[in-house]
């Protein structure tokens, strides 16, 4: 999968190259190049690797609701009470 999905970066990427290099001889192909290196990126590539690196991660851990709240205002007043230990 993870190889997939540099190919197909790697495509898109040079279709858009290739798009650029084309346009003063063949605007109206250019632009198609262009377009298709675009949606490859955005349609493909971006939601596989997504995918991929969010494989086994919990989304709960990701949301903000009451109980990651209080997680994370408890984590930042014991790091306030540490950065003024230092201090003295």
């Amino acid at each position: 999968m993870k190889y997939v999905n540099i190919l197909i970066t790697l495509g898109a990427v040079a279709a858009i190259i290739y798009g650029f290099s084309i346009q003063d001889e063949f605007p109206e192909a250019a632009k198609k190049w262009i377009g298709f290196g675009t949606l490859g990126l955005f349609l493909l590539a971006m939601p596989l690797f997504l995918i991929r690196a969010s494989r086994g991660k919990k989304m709960k851990d990701y949301m903000l609701n009451e109980e990651n709240i209080h997680k994370m205002r408890k984590s930042q007043t014991k790091r306030q009470e540490n950065e003024n230990r230092h201090e003295n």
